[in-house]
């Protein structure tokens, strides 16, 4: 069986509170509060696992908060691997109420030393030789140069090792010049990069290319309730659009949809159908109450309804 290997360089201890309702200046009162291990590529680990795919996850690890993070991956059901580190790892807190609304406000996350950032290289390029797929999820911790992904990427290739890269800012850009298989941008990071606003279908278009144009082999970008658009290796472009369901919490969808993408090319390298999977995972985790993600039997539920139009 292939091995997906997630690094997440800055996770957190996920704090989500369920309140009846969000409002400004108007008291809301908390249904539930759970904490759990959080983190882009954690979370991909998370959906690759349930869909029954074998995965690793790669995570820094420091303070009291690190020691919790340990405790609640080793409830998750798949292995990990924790890099230590001296600083205390995040915090990151969001609030849901039961009609979709949501705020998620995040730390920054600790600053590392380049003996503890040459830890991380050693933990994953150790790994690589067992693994099809390299995610490299979130964003960089304080101090770490934006090149970062940028190095793994030119080492996963090397290794013959497929990558995606789910980040957003500088990491992103540099990311782009060392060639990835595919980058996952949301529209909000995509307007950050392009340093414009994303308004009309055409605009998206327009911006998968030319993301494209800048390295990666293809780019999924994805568009919240209104699906995802996908820029190929091709040259084709595509669009993939859900069904529209009750979204009780959108936060984590696109975690949820960039784990399904390369679940899906792992089994079958059809990047459409890939895109369709995405796109399901992500629409049927956003339908779950809290920071959830759907399984693979609730992913096929809601594949059958997406639908893929080619656009050039």
């Amino acid at each position: 069986m292939s091995l997906i290997l997630t690094l997440t360089i800055n996770p957190a201890i996920d704090r989500n509170v369920t309140v009846d309702r969000l409002v400004f200046e108007d008291r809301a009162y908390i249904l539930s509060t759970r904490e759990a291990a959080g983190g882009r590529g954690i979370n991909a680990s998370c959906v690759i696992q349930s869909f029954g795919a074998e995965t690793v996850a790669i995570a820094i690890c420091g303070g009291k908060s690190g020691k919790h993070l340990e405790e609640f991956l080793g409830k998750c059901g798949f292995p990990f691997e924790l890099v230590r580190v001296r600083q205390q790892i995040r915090t990151n807190i969001t609030i849901a109420d039961k009609h979709g609304l949501a705020v998620k406000l995040n730390e920054h996350g600790p600053s590392l030393t380049e003996s503890e950032l040459a830890k991380v290289v050693k933990a994953v390029r150790q790994r690589l030789k067992d693994a099809t797929w390299l995610m490299l999820c979130g964003s960089i911790p304080p101090g770490v140069p934006a090149d970062f992904y940028a190095r793994l990427i030119h080492t996963a290739t090397k290794q013959g090792v497929q990558t995606l890269v789910d980040t957003d800012g500088d990491a992103l850009e540099a990311a782009l010049d060392a060639k990835p298989t595919v980058v996952t941008p949301n529209q909000q990071e995509a307007e950050r990069l392009l340093s414009r606003a994303l308004l009309t279908r055409n605009h998206f278009q327009e911006a998968a290319e030319r993301i494209r144009g800048m390295g990666a082999r293809n780019v999924v970008l994805s568009l919240g309730a209104r699906g995802a658009l996908g820029a190929f290796e091709d040259k084709s472009v595509w669009e993939a659009t859900p069904p529209r369901v009750e979204a009780l919490c959108p936060i984590g969808a696109g975690d949820a949809m960039a784990a399904a993408f390369v679940w899906a090319m792992d089994h079958d390298p059809s990047p459409v159908e890939a895109l369709r999977w995405g796109v399901a995972a992500g629409t049927a985790s956003a339908r779950l109450p809290g920071v959830s993600f759907a399984s693979l039997e609730q992913t096929s539920e809601v594949l059958a309804r997406v639908e893929a139009r080619r656009l050039s």
